[in-house]
């Protein structure tokens, strides 16, 4: 998957548990865990706001893309 989540990486920085940061994101547990195991399909941006809010960093902090050699897609319903 192109899209990798980087949530662990910040958590550790800043020694947060999983369950305080989605009581503070206002997500389950099991929502942070299917994020940080790339397995969402999307991402609404109230919640990426909210998790840069809480953890105090930039989405690019959060998420990074990584070329995996594919083509990219061109059509509109991609989009």
């Amino acid at each position: 998957m192109p899209i990798v989540v980087r949530i662990d990486v910040e958590l550790a920085r800043r020694k947060m548990s999983v369950g305080e940061f989605a009581e503070r994101v206002g997500l389950t547990p099991a929502n942070v865990a299917v994020l940080k195991n790339g397995r969402a399909k999307a991402v609404r941006f109230s919640t990426l706001e909210a998790m840069c809010r809480v953890l105090g960093c930039q989405p690019g902090d959060l998420l990074e893309w990584v070329d995996d050699g594919r083509p990219a897609d061109t059509t509109e319903e991609s989009a």
